[in-house]
């Protein structure tokens, strides 16, 4: 399951232009016309990061981003602000705001795509450190030294492959995806195709969920 980038700009040609570019990089990628458009949304996309005009009519790119921040839900999302601005004061009330990069129009595809996936790793390391922590603070549950035939049951029924298991093993280490694709000499996008179809074995929905599942039922030590 690719990552979903949602893009919001009221400019039809820059919105096309970059979910045109973000596609061919691999990602899954949904558009929004204006910060209301994308408030509307967001909860149904779900998206993993949001890249999003500033100078927009009905609600900017500053509001949006304001009321994102407000919900708990979204205050860790990664959102990158595009701008036609220069002036240093835009870019501090930017930061200010809670935007984790600031570019100014017009930019390059290539430098835009290295932010975003700079601002994924990051995400993904975040919610991997959450996630051990979490679990460090919940009361510890006596395991039994016999064997779990339920588990050992549900494991054959997900029908894992051998390389599916090394990524979910690495998945519960809080490893990233580019860290993964490093350890089992893969590319970053293969290493994705693996936890895309782990995620569908499980019917979780992100790299958390997937752990939880694992550990839950014994799938990773």
């Amino acid at each position: 399951m690719p990552l979903t980038i949602l893009v919001v700009e009221d400019d039809e040609g820059t919105r096309l232009s970059i979910q045109g570019y973000l596609e061919l990089e691999g990602y899954s990628v949904m558009t929004a016309k204006d910060g209301w458009d994308a408030l509307e949304r967001v909860e149904t996309l779900q998206p993993q990061l949001i890249i999003t005009d500033i100078t927009m009519p009905r609600l900017d790119g500053y509001a949006l981003l304001k009321s994102l921040r407000q919900r708990p839900a979204w205050r860790l999302l990664p959102v990158v602000f595009l701008t036609a601005h220069s002036e240093t004061r835009e870019r501090v009330r930017g930061y200010q705001t809670g935007c984790d990069a600031y570019l100014e129009k017009p930019f390059e595809l290539d430098e835009l795509g290295a932010v975003v996936r700079n601002l994924l790793e990051r995400s993904q390391l975040v919610q991997a450190a959450l996630l051990q922590y979490s679990l460090a603070i919940q009361p510890s549950q006596a395991a039994s030294s016999a064997p779990d035939p339920l588990a050992h049951t549900l494991e054959r029924n997900l029908a894992f492959t051998a390389r599916e298991h090394s990524v979910l093993d690495l998945l519960s280490e809080g490893l990233s995806n580019a860290q993964i694709a490093d350890r089992l000499y893969l590319s970053p996008r293969t290493v994705e195709k693996h936890v895309s179809s782990l995620l569908r074995k499980t019917d979780t929905t992100n790299r958390a969920e997937l752990v939880r599942f694992a550990m839950d039922h014994h799938l990773v030590d």
